[in-house]
Order: C-alpha cells, then sequence, then structure tokens
C-alpha cells in the first residue's frame, strides 16, 4: 500500500500524488497517469503493482486543477462526469497539466531512470509527455484516445515508446492506428484482440490475456530502457 503527498509544480500550483515504493532498492522511477476517472482504487492497484516489480511509483492527481479529490467508478454516470472533467483540464491555458507531470516525473527520478504509463486519457498523455516533457527515458501509452489523430498524431517523441491499442476500441478506430504506425516507425505499436479499457478489471471491457500480455512487454520495456 502507498501513501499521498504533496507535489509542486514549476508555477507554483500543489496537487495531490500517490506513491508507492517497492520494498528493496528501485529499479528505476515511473509515473502512471490516470484515466478519467481519477486516482481511483484501479489506478492505486496500478501504482502498487508496478511497485512490487520494484519501481518508485507516482501517480499525480492530473484532474486536480479543475478539481479536488475526484476518484469515480466506470458507470454511465462515472464516465460522464470523467469526461467533462477531462474537457475541462483539456481547455486549460496551455501548457495545461503538463507541469504537473513534470514534477511528478521529477519526483519519481529518486529512484533512478524514469518511464511513464498512462491509460485512457492518460495514455494521451503520455505520449505528450513522451515529446515534451524532461528527464523521461521510456513511455507506454495505453489507448490514449486522440493521440492517433490531428496535431497530437504529428508529434515526435524524444525517447522510446511502446504503445498499446485494442483492435475493437472504437473510441480509437484501428485505421487510425495503421496511419499512425506509418507514420511512426520509432514506435513499438502492440494491438490486442480486445476494447478499449482493456487493462482495467473494474470494466466491462477486462480483457485478462490481453492485459496479462500488454503487461508483460511493458515490464519487459521498462526494463530495458530504465536500467
Amino acid at each position: 500500500m502507498g501513501q499521498t503527498t504533496e507535489l509542486k509544480s514549476a508555477d507554483g500550483f500543489t496537487f495531490p500524488a500517490y506513491i508507492a515504493e517497492p520494498s528493496g532498492k528501485p529499479r528505476g522511477g515511473l509515473v502512471v497517469l490516470q484515466e478519467i476517472f481519477g486516482v481511483n482504487s484501479h489506478i492505486r492497484s496500478v501504482a502498487d503493482g508496478y511497485a512490487a516489480d520494484g519501481y518508485f511509483v507516482v501517480a499525480p492527481h492530473t484532474f486536480h486543477r479543475v478539481k479536488t479529490g475526484v476518484e469515480l467508478g466506470y458507470k454511465e454516470d462515472d464516465m460522464k462526469a470523467g469526461m467533462a472533467l477531462k474537457a475541462a483540464v483539456e481547455e486549460l491555458p496551455a501548457p495545461g497539466v503538463l507541469p504537473d507531470i513534470q514534477a511528478a516525473i521529477n519526483h519519481a527520478a529518486q529512484g533512478g531512470k524514469v518511464g511513464i504509463v498512462g491509460y485512457c486519457w492518460g495514455g494521451l498523455l503520455t505520449w505528450r509527455s513522451a515529446s515534451a516533457l524532461k528527464g523521461l527515458s521510456a513511455a507506454a501509452p495505453y489507448y490514449g484516445g486522440g493521440m492517433t489523430v490531428g496535431a497530437d498524431a504529428e508529434r515526435q517523441p524524444t525517447v522510446s515508446v511502446m504503445v498499446h491499442f485494442g483492435d475493437q476500441d472504437h473510441w480509437i478506430p484501428l485505421d487510425t492506428v495503421e496511419a499512425f504506425k506509418k507514420a511512426h516507425p520509432e514506435v513499438v505499436v502492440h494491438v490486442y484482440n480486445a476494447n478499449h479499457g482493456f487493462n482495467c478489471d473494474q470494466r466491462g471491457s477486462y480483457n485478462e490475456a490481453a492485459a496479462k500480455l500488454a503487461r508483460e512487454r511493458t515490464i519487459g520495456f521498462f526494463a530495458q530502457h530504465l536500467s
């Protein structure tokens, strides 16, 4: 079990982050970026899992600039609330929430080289971080809605990236994934026989086989780039 601490961004804004520490010397630092449901029990369990694998994990509350204490479930009303909060954050003046993620990266660096992994909206933020932020050595976005189209698809990562998509994801059409792969030959792209949110065992779209394989690949990817 981890604990929550306060971090400070470069602009002086303070926000909470869930911290999960390994039992021994860290293998590296890792930032875990939430879905649109906040740093809820699922994201905390993801952070705890990576800590059990030896990483010093920081999961920042990326909704904090628009609403504090967000912890949603996965029902229809939760989905609507989460999408509204995401929209509010996306409408913040640039650079938006990126300074908070940078602060999380800086904090995670006490564990060594830093990787970043995010899910859903957190996947999009992970992709943005890979091109815009400093101090990262690897990034692993999971089904980041929006990263395969428009200006976000044109971003150029400065670190190694491994991406996970589902071929049944109606939020991220497969043709946009194929276009993304062609535009970014430097990125490792995995596509699973799964839906959006396949990694989350609290969602109806959870796919145990896809989640297990994606996690094994992600752990191997971080072991390669953070050691």
